[in-house]
C-alpha cells in the first residue's frame, strides 16, 4: 500500500464511520494506556465505533499525523471532525459533552 492509499484509507475511514478510533492495539485489546482508556469510555457509553490500529503499519501513523495535523495517538474523530486525543476525549466525557456528540451513546 502506499502512503496515497493509506491516506484514501483513513480518508474514507473517517468518512464511512460516525465514530471512529485510531488506537495502538484493538478494542479488544489495546496497546497503549491512552488507547485503553478512550476505548472504555467509549465501550461505557455504549457507542458503536469503528477502529483501526495504527501499530498494523508505521506509516498509518506517520500520514495519519501529517492529515489530521495531530501529533499524538489516540485520535477520534466524530461525524468526519477530529475530536482529539485522550485528554481531551476524558475531559468532554467527564463534562457530559462527549454524549452529546456520539449519538447514541449515554452519559454516565
Amino acid at each position: 500500500m502506499t502512503e496515497e492509499e493509506i491516506l484514501q484509507a483513513i480518508q474514507a475511514e473517517v468518512a464511512d464511520n460516525r465514530v471512529f478510533l485510531y488506537m495502538k492495539g484493538t478494542p479488544d485489546a489495546p496497546a497503549c494506556g491512552f488507547s485503553m482508556r478512550v476505548v472504555q469510555i467509549l465501550d461505557h457509553m455504549g457507542a458503536k465505533y469503528g477502529a483501526r490500529d495504527i501499530l498494523e503499519d508505521p506509516r498509518i501513523r506517520q500520514v495519519l499525523a501529517a492529515w489530521s495535523d495531530w501529533p499524538t495517538i489516540p485520535q477520534l474523530f466524530v461525524a468526519g471532525q477530529l475530536v482529539g486525543g485522550c485528554d481531551i476525549v476524558t475531559e468532554l466525557y467527564q463534562d457530559g459533552e462527549l454524549a452529546q456528540l456520539i449519538p447514541g451513546a449515554t452519559a454516565s
